[in-house]
């Protein structure tokens, strides 16, 4: 019934109701599903919605909501608010929380704050044409890049993403077996999961991993995780992984590029707008703190 209901949100919305670990919660092997927790409303037949409580390495606590197409009504706000509340007191106690609204408006501010939640923090979805145009790519500093091998590069490349991504609520903290567990998705093509090897040193410079969401309209070809080690900040290295992850997602027919990036990270969306990167829309987290309302 789960999957139904995330189905026909995303055919509706033309966009995933969850983030990939909250999917792959549902839908994916096992191991992936041990830490998440869902309360769901019943309907005659199925399911009105369901609210997603995932643990961040933080101690915080992600919460999604995905609602049926059908009962997003007068009744709709109702039963948001009532999914919501039931998270909240099923939450650990004392556990600050993140209410995320996918593809956010003003409905979305009203209801977060009538429940208490603050507006937190804005992720930008930005799309570019591809192919790139010839003088973004020759203005861009060459990069030998190689696909990642699965039983050698797990290890380093979980070291870069930390070290890359240290204190970041979703995208820090990996392991080596939720890397696995996370290679193990059907969508996944090592051809667009590149790697640049430090000549320097153990390790890589970064990566650019890819992805392609087929079943979008139009087809997504998204840069899903990009890393640059710290070590080789402020060398242009981020525009070359960009540059290389776009252009092997050309090469395999895509049309329509994608990434996400928080609005604060003002150097990043100045590297994509220089690439033809614009705001396609706004994912928002909204912030709750028990301990802050006395």
């Amino acid at each position: 019934m789960l999957s139904r209901l995330l189905s026909s949100a995303a055919a509706a919305d033309d966009h995933p109701p969850l983030p990939e670990p909250q999917l792959l919660a549902v839908n994916g092997p096992r191991e992936a599903r041990v830490e998440e927790h869902a309360v769901l409303a019943r309907a005659v037949g199925g399911l009105a919605g369901a609210a997603f409580l995932s643990p961040l390495h933080d101690g915080s606590i992600a919460l999604h909501l995905a609602i049926d197409p059908t009962a997003r009504g007068g009744g709709g706000r109702a039963l948001a608010s009532a999914l919501v509340g039931r998270a909240v007191s099923e939450a650990p106690p004392g556990a600050p929380m993140h209410l995320w609204a996918m593809q956010a408006g003003p409905a979305d501010d009203d209801l977060a704050r009538a429940l208490g939640f603050a507006p937190e923090r804005d992720v930008l979805q930005m799309r570019v044409p591809l192919p790139l145009a010839a003088d973004i790519v020759e203005a861009t500093r060459p990069l030998v890049t190689r696909p990642f091998e699965p039983g050698r590069d797990e290890q380093a490349w979980v070291h870069t993403n930390n070290r890359a991504f240290a204190g970041h609520p979703e995208q820090g903290g990996w392991s080596v077996e939720q890397l696995r567990v996370r290679m193990a998705a059907g969508w996944v093509e090592l051809d667009g999961f590149l790697v640049a090897d430090d000549p320097e040193g153990a390790g890589f410079i970064g990566s650019c991993w890819t992805k392609i969401h087929r079943d979008r309209t139009p087809v997504l070809g998204e840069i899903y995780v990009i890393a640059v080690d710290p070590r080789h900040h402020g060398q242009g290295w981020g525009r070359s992984l960009t540059v290389a992850g776009l252009q092997s997602l050309a090469r395999r027919g895509v049309t329509v590029g994608m990434l996400y990036t928080d609005a604060t990270n003002e150097s990043a969306i100045a590297l994509y707008r220089s690439l033809g990167f614009t705001v396609d829309h706004v994912d928002r987290s909204y912030w709750h703190d028990p301990s802050e309302t006395g």
